[in-house]
């Protein structure tokens, strides 16, 4: 079963290893080497190359010993949203986190270092399994990248698992929203702000009158919408000549994501006409929402496995995405499967040891679930 010290030893090795968007190239050589000291058979695609990276995605198989089971894939990404260079690791009544400025990385080698650890102890095991795919992949925490770039359909898979989500541990999502982004160029007027600010058009002002009013943040159970970024001007003796913003909005409603988007739009339209500026909007879909069925296998599978470790087995609906929504997209059905990360994409991100063990123990008894 689970080995718990190699579990935790693997994790920590795992977070120390410094692997931002785009820059992952150590920590997939070292898994790699892992999943080939397994036996496992392991290849790099040609990810890197694609999306302007310097590390590819990690596609490795075991080889089952059950013809009729499911091909399944277990997921899990190798990039952390900041740098953890210089990460300091400590351990707290039972919790790591991290006692540097870094982010501690949990999000995901919480969730990799599991699945890791999962398949390793069905090797030891001896127990009878269908083939399981380990799908790793970069550049998630950007954009999706890395599952994007990933040619799915070659690997005939059936469904899977994707290990990146917060607790409680032996709960699922099945549901997601899809996520718009929106990115708004105003373009004013320069101007002398002390001699002639009456021939300029101040482009502050007209992001100021569009955002003015605008419905924002949670704007119903199952719609959201931010400003994330804003930049913009040259100095403060210059009326603004252009600001740039960078929006999003999401739902699990398409008609509800499609009315805000509108609204969004609309804002910034009418502002530009009022003021006499120029707004140049680029309006894309980043992924779209999944929702499985309660009754199809890869649920099912699952809840039957949360159960029998005595876990609660709740599924769940969350407006965040992960690779999960785009292998759905290209076909292949997945959940997302919860783990001990909390607080993530902060410093005070942290995971249990117990967590990290009960999350290892569910994905084995996935694996052994879906053989039978």
């Amino acid at each position: 079963m689970i080995n718990e010290d190699r579990l935790v030893k693997l994790f920590k090795e795992l977070c120390l290893i410094n692997s931002p968007a785009l820059n992952e190239g150590d920590c997939v050589a070292y898994v790699k080497e892992y999943l080939e000291g397994l036996g496992l058979e392991v290849k790099e695609d040609s990810t890197g190359s694609k999306i302007g990276g310097k590390a590819n995605n990690l596609i490795a198989w075991k080889p089952g010993s059950v013809s009729t089971a499911p091909r399944i894939f277990l997921s899990a990404h190798f990039d952390t949203v900041e740098p953890t260079e210089g990460l300091i690791i400590g351990e707290r009544d039972g919790v790591f986190f991290s006692e540097s400025d870094t982010i501690l990385g949990a999000d995901d080698k919480g969730g990799m270092a599991p699945a890791i650890e999962a398949i390793h102890a069905l090797i030891e095991s001896g127990e009878p399994h269908g083939d399981i795919c380990l799908l790793l992949s970069v550049a998630e925490e950007i954009g999706l990248k890395g599952a994007e770039a990933l040619d799915l359909e070659e690997l005939n898979l059936d469904f899977g698992y994707v290990l990146d989500t917060g607790p409680p541990v032996g709960s699922f999502v099945t549901k997601t929203a899809t996520h718009d982004k929106l990115d708004i160029t105003i373009v004013g007027k320069p101007a002398h702000s002390g001699k002639d600010p009456e021939k300029g058009i101040n482009a502050i002002q007209v992001a100021a009158t569009a955002i003015q009013g605008m419905s924002l943040g949670r704007i119903s159970p199952e719609t959201t919408a931010n400003f994330g970024i804003i930049q913009g001007g040259t100095a403060t003796n210059v009326v603004c000549p252009s600001v740039s913003i960078k929006a999003e909005a999401r739902s699990t409603s398409l008609a509800e994501l499609d009315k805000q988007v509108d609204h969004m739009i609309s804002r910034f339209e009418n502002a530009a006409r009022e003021w006499g500026a120029e707004v140049r909007i680029d309006h894309h879909r980043h992924y779209v929402a999944y929702s499985i069925d309660e009754a199809s296998p890869v649920v099912q599978i699952a809840q039957k496995a949360s159960a029998s470790l005595g876990l609660e087995p709740t599924l769940r609906t969350t407006l965040g995405g992960s690779d999960a929504n785009i292998y759905n997209a290209k076909g292949v059905p997945c959940i997302v499967v919860a783990t001990g990360m909390d607080k993530i994409h902060t410093h005070d991100e942290c995971i249990s040891r117990k967590d990290l063990v009960d999350t290892a123990r569910l994905t084995y008894q996935i694996l052994l679930e879906a053989a039978r």
